[in-house]
């Protein structure tokens, strides 16, 4: 089960950047009638699990049971969901514990590349903070600030409550309708303002043994109609073992131990990515080799059995992960909340099926402009470096 709310980092002001994730860590802090060792302890005592997550746009706070144990999970989600006190005492306590998880991401150069590669693309928006938030943030979040932050985004018409495995629709909605049917409407949110990327190169200088390399560009949205297409340029580029980069950087030439490309999407914007790692001395070879295959996939078309193979692990991923009840739960979530309704899986294979080496081709050069291209580097950069003249495609 998931208790959804349509809300997260991407619908804060920057002096409340990182109030989201604050408040996923304080909904587990305690309620009127249960303290946080309580909440743990009566999860534990039935064998579940329970979690939460803070994207961009959304907020989860999922658990899993046995199904005899379903009024029991229902119980404890709907309490620490519309009762939770954010006692000062707990956010005080907390507070340090939010720090760990910062400087643990900025000790993280694999992790922490890409929130400074979102800033370096997205900038001012809030696509381009850390959902963490800053330090500075933190220690001004009080009592006050947190449950004005919770009361204006937790609405009734942002919230989705989503369940997978062996559950009966009727029975969940006996069981948590008459508690969440008492959640009062609050003032209109104001719409989300879609962001422009920016096109430039920013080095970050560490001391470390590598150097960290986001390739950053425009790309699509999760709604776009071409995103089944979007996803197979991004598995022919980089998704896998068998992809253009991978193959070329780490397996021809032992530049890279890490290397692939990736998709940062919204609802309503997105970006396409490379990233890689390697030594100082390297990173202008490296740039220029996912550069000259990313103009390779725009101008000649993918061959049939590269793409078919794409086509396959892509379909292969979808077919495994539905295996999971969590991801279960997760998809149709997302599809409710991206496309109000329940996509059946065999409509996403049709989708993905579809897809003509032409149309990725056609798309890659729509996206691939040098231009557009954002770069950051993170590691021991040298002064003398200059990456512009190499941004060629």
């Amino acid at each position: 089960m998931g208790v959804w709310v349509n809300a997260g980092a991407r619908d804060e002001a920057p002096d409340e950047n990182g109030l989201s994730h604050f408040i996923e860590h304080m909904i587990f802090k305690g309620t009127a009638k249960r303290s946080a060792y309580q909440i743990a302890k009566e999860f534990d005592a039935v064998g579940g699990h329970t979690n939460a997550f803070t994207s961009m746009e959304t907020t989860c706070y999922h658990a899993k049971v046995m199904r005899d144990h379903l009024v029991t999970m229902v119980d404890i989600l709907s309490d620490i969901f519309l009762n939770s006190v954010f006692d000062p005492v707990e956010i005080h306590r907390e507070q340090p514990v939010i720090f760990q998880e910062i400087g643990m991401l900025e000790d993280t150069p694999e992790e922490f590349i890409h929130v400074l590669s979102g800033n370096t693309f997205w900038g001012e928006s809030p696509l381009g903070r850390s959902i963490l938030g800053t330090r500075e943030n933190l220690l001004r979040f009080d009592s006050h600030v947190v449950q004005t932050f919770f009361q204006k985004l937790y609405q009734p018409d942002r919230i989705l409550i989503c369940t997978a495995g062996n559950t009966e629709h009727d029975r969940i909605l006996e069981l948590m309708g008459p508690a969440f049917e008492a959640i009062s409407p609050g003032d209109d949110l104001p719409d989300r303002a879609t962001p422009v990327g920016n096109a430039q190169v920013r080095p970050f200088r560490k001391k470390m043994e590598q150097v960290h390399l986001c390739i950053g560009t425009p790309g699509l949205s999760l709604t776009d109609p071409k995103r089944f297409a979007f996803s197979l340029l991004n598995t022919l580029l980089g998704g896998n073992m068998s992809s253009r980069l991978f193959q070329e950087i780490r397996e021809r030439r032992g530049l890279a131990y890490s290397v692939y490309s990736f998709i940062s999407a919204y609802d309503d914007a997105g970006m396409f990515g490379a990233y890689a790692a390697c030594d100082a001395k390297k990173i202008k070879e490296v740039v220029a080799l996912i550069l000259e295959e990313m103009h390779r996939i725009k101008t000649h078309p993918v061959e049939g059995m590269e793409l078919k193979n794409a086509k396959e692990f892509l379909k292969g991923g979808l077919y495994l992960s539905s295996e999971s009840v969590d991801n279960q739960m997760v998809r149709l979530a997302q599809n409710e909340i991206l496309f109000n309704r329940a996509i059946p899986l065999g409509e996403i294979i049709q989708g993905i099926e579809s897809v003509t080496a032409d149309e990725i081709r056609d798309l890659a050069a729509e996206l691939f402009h040098s231009d557009r291209l954002a770069v950051t580097l993170l590691g021991p950069i040298s002064t003398r470096m200059n990456l512009k003249g190499l941004l060629s495609l």
